[in-house]
């Protein structure tokens, strides 16, 4: 079983994944991540809230243009409208420009 926090500040994010909005999680493809597969189950955590849910696509991808080749930004951010606000978004993140250049980024489609 797969845990994936979410920071009580990043409720918004848990929220959207909770209604259906967000139908991709994604995250730096750091070895831990990278382990995620097709039909894993993931339990999302946020606080004191928990969801769980199948993954029914895992992709990983050197870059994040590369990835917006097979999603959509509303798909993975429902909030943002552009890739450069996603980007943004990754980049105010501690450390996350630093981890997607060296591992690249994992999308999980969820369901």
């Amino acid at each position: 079983m797969n845990i994936l926090k979410i920071r009580a500040t990043d409720k918004y994010i848990f929220e959207a994944i909770k209604s259906g909005k967000k139908k991709v999680e994604t995250r730096a493809a750091t070895p831990r991540n990278v382990k995620m597969q097709t039909g894993d189950e993931v339990v999302f955590v946020c606080g004191k809230q928990s969801l769980k849910k199948t993954i029914k696509e895992a992709t990983k991808y050197r870059t994040i243009k590369a990835m917006l080749k097979d999603y959509k930004v509303k798909d993975i951010a429902p909030d943002l409208k552009n890739e450069n606000e996603l980007r943004d978004m990754y980049f105010a993140w501690p450390s996350y420009q630093d981890k997607i250049k060296k591992y690249g980024i994992i999308a999980l489609e969820i369901k």
